[in-house]
């Protein structure tokens, strides 16, 4: 009866997916032979369009963009996120913590908001040049270096939090081996531990590539004062032209996968068949060391400039601007014109706010009920689809978002739907399954960390004295991994509320979003408005988040405990 809920589970978990995720990517691949999908147009001569990526002058430099762009990012991105990790898991200093707080809260900010408060500060008539008088600010930020350096301070956390978590532990067992053995303090780093982070560093590396290759926000953002197409800006533009360019939309949709498979494909070589498991009784917990007052005060010093670079620029930027009465800070006069207009009664931007709300709360509740579903079938079930299910979740986190909306356009946009009820293009309910596709990797992963830590003997014991498959979801899954559930609702929550490029590309028509709503007042040249609206939006959303995460909470204030091997495990 067990095996038949768990085969039933995994059957639905993956039929979800595979309409939720295979079928939009297949959509855009089958695009390319046959146009409109509509099998008389079917043609496998149509390929000959992949050769045009390198022949026509807009596709090539798109591809080459966004090629060097998501290189020099994770290039960059890997070696200032090893440096801050290293530093902040060897030695105690003054402001590790907001270090911490900074890479968080940079995770949750969207990159277009970022890209926004960069423009503020580096344009010809910003604040570097009025007020801190950088003349040179604005040429740098917009060119190549500038925004690889932009890239790089927006994508640091997430290989921060990878190799930080890494760096945690030492295999002091093999470290003292080596030092009996006359290696040095350099060569047990280089020879011992640098090897163990191997996975950490390829995983950090391949976070920054995938989430640079694939963004649309920065791209969108910048093209407003500098030209630098990129691939995912491509494929908008391919779709909004008129006539809409559906095959160069699925043809440069594939060429960014192909970037993306690449790179795994890179990944799995570096790793190959070795094995990097050091956990056991010669491992410790790694502690940071005082390193005196004097050094301790200039690591310090050091950290903060470099947050109040990565974070204080951008959103210092957006804060001046927004209580700018012009689209220049040169001309700066002290307004609150620009608050006033946005909270209007008749403001599009407040259904833009309930809209995106609501999105969230959707993609929250329904990610967290699909993920938990495909967790549970990733850990503990016994089944054959397992490996296809642990697949297709990568390739949900490995999709940019223009590419799945793109697919979701070809997948949702056809006649002979309508008679079924069911041409869902032009309508919120689309958007609706696009975010919740994009919600479910993060919920997943999130959880699957937390199952991992649940020994699977457990739910057996519960079997054996005769709990049925709801009672010990019920009664020992659900309680243990209460605090892993609210902080996968509140990332998906969080990330779903700004997702600017399935929205910008599927949003119904009079049915504004949060993020199109900024966007579009942005490129409308409407800087204070999309500055005051990022503010308000902004404290609004944490307010929201700070209550959510008090209230799902508010169950676990009164701690039980739960025996787990004979230890005490608070649930």
């Amino acid at each position: 009866m067990m095996k038949n809920r768990e085969s039933y589970l995994s059957t639905s978990v993956f039929a979800i997916l595979f309409v939720l995720v295979l079928l939009p990517l297949a959509a855009v691949l089958f695009q390319i032979i046959c146009p409109g999908l509509d099998i008389s147009k079917f043609d496998l001569s149509n390929l000959t369009i992949l050769g045009d990526i390198f022949s026509r002058p807009l596709w090539r430099k798109a591809f080459f963009n966004s090629l060097s762009l998501a290189s020099g990012t994770t290039v960059c991105g890997l070696i200032f996120a090893a440096i801050l990790a290293w530093i902040r898991t060897q030695y105690k200093f003054a402001g590790a913590r907001i270090l911490d707080l900074t890479a968080w809260a940079l995770m949750i900010i969207p990159s277009f908001i970022l890209a926004q408060g960069w423009v503020y500060f580096a344009a010809g008539n910003g604040v570097a040049r009025s007020w801190l008088h950088l003349t040179w600010m604005s040429d740098f930020i917009f060119s190549y270096p500038g925004l690889v350096t932009v890239m790089t301070l927006c994508k640091w956390p997430m290989a921060y939090i990878t190799i930080k978590t890494a760096l945690e532990w030492e295999p002091i067992r093999l470290m003292h081996a080596a030092r009996m053995n006359g290696a040095n303090s350099f060569k047990v780093w280089k020879d011992v531990q640098l090897p163990l982070m191997l996975p950490a560093l390829c995983s950090a590396a391949m976070l920054i590539f995938m989430d640079t290759v694939g963004d649309y926000g920065l791209s969108s953002t910048i093209t407003a004062v500098y030209s630098f197409p990129t691939l995912p800006y491509t494929i908008y533009s391919a779709i909004c032209t008129s006539p809409a360019r559906f095959d160069m939309a699925g043809v440069l949709s594939l060429c960014l996968m192909a970037l993306i498979v690449l790179a795994m494909f890179v990944q799995y070589k570096a790793l190959g068949s070795k094995r990097f498991d050091f956990l056991d009784n010669g491992t410790q917990q790694s502690s940071t060391k005082n390193i005196g007052k004097f050094k301790s005060g200039g690591v310090s010093v050091l950290s903060m400039i470099f947050v109040i670079i990565a974070i204080g620029v951008p959103i210092g930027s957006s804060l001046i601007m927004s209580f700018s009465s012009a689209i220049s800070i040169t001309k700066f006069s002290f307004t609150l014109d620009n608050y006033r207009n946005i909270l209007l009664s008749d403001s599009s931007l407040l259904n833009g706010i309930g809209h995106s709300l609501g999105l969230a709360v959707i993609a929250a509740a329904v990610g967290l009920v699909i993920a938990f579903g495909c967790a549970y079938v990733l850990t503990y079930a016994k089944t054959p689809l397992k490996k296809a299910i642990d697949m297709t979740t990568l390739i949900a986190m490995a999709v940019p978002g223009v590419v799945l909306g793109v697919g979701y356009i070809f997948v949702w946009n056809q006649k002979w739907l309508v008679p079924l009820g069911l041409h869902l293009y032009g309508t919120p309910a689309i958007l609706i399954l696009a975010v919740v596709a994009a919600a479910i990797p993060l919920i997943n992963r999130i959880l699957l960390a937390g199952m991992a830590k649940i020994p699977e003997s457990l739910l057996i014991a519960a079997e054996m004295q005769g709990a049925g498959f709801v009672t010990k979801i019920r009664t020992i899954l659900l309680p243990l991994l209460h605090n892993s559930a609210v902080s996968a609702v509140l990332s998906a929550f969080g990330g779903s509320i700004f997702n600017l490029a399935i929205t910008t590309i599927l949003y119904p028509p009079n049915w504004e979003t949060l993020p199109v709503w900024i966007a579009d007042s942005y490129n409308d040249l409407h800087f204070g408005d999309a500055a005051a609206a990022t503010i308000i939006s902004g404290i609004c959303i944490i307010t929201i988040m700070v209550i959510l995460e008090r209230l799902l909470n508010m169950q676990s204030a009164k701690k039980g405990k739960v025996r787990v091997y004979g230890n005490d495990t608070k649930a």
